[in-house]
């Protein structure tokens, strides 16, 4: 399962740049698991808070997250522990590194920092 954030929570996110539409990151994703082979294992879900079904299903057994996401896994694994739910396996990965060795987000790539593939397009003087 990947959650991809709903607009109206993506609006609550108070991201510095504009965000895409639902639909449109939905389709850019879908192209990125297709081009992997991903696409036929893959449940795409729309997110309507932090926690999308983490909290509500027990078929789930593992949640990926970033080191700035992690504290809402922990915190998770507590509302899961609170109704009964046993809780998730929390898989921390490292962020994809740009050519200067920040993670690429799409802050950096908006603000034309870098591009899809973390290749510098602005040199700071």
């Amino acid at each position: 399962m990947i959650g991809v954030t709903s607009d109206q929570f993506a609006k609550k996110l108070h991201k510095p740049h504009k965000v895409d539409s639902y639909e449109i990151r939905e389709k850019e994703l879908k192209k990125l698991l297709k081009r992997r082979n991903w696409l036929n294992r893959s449940i795409i879900l729309k997110l309507e808070d932090p926690y999308g079904p983490t909290i509500r299903e027990n078929n789930i057994d593992a949640l990926v997250v970033s080191q700035r996401t992690k504290p809402t896994a922990q915190l998770i694994n507590r509302l899961r522990r609170r109704k009964g739910l046993k809780p998730l396996h929390i898989v921390p990965i490292t962020l994809v590194q740009a050519q200067d060795s920040r993670p690429i987000s799409t802050t950096r790539i908006r603000r034309r920092r870098i591009n899809r593939e973390g290749h510098m397009l602005f040199t700071p003087s």
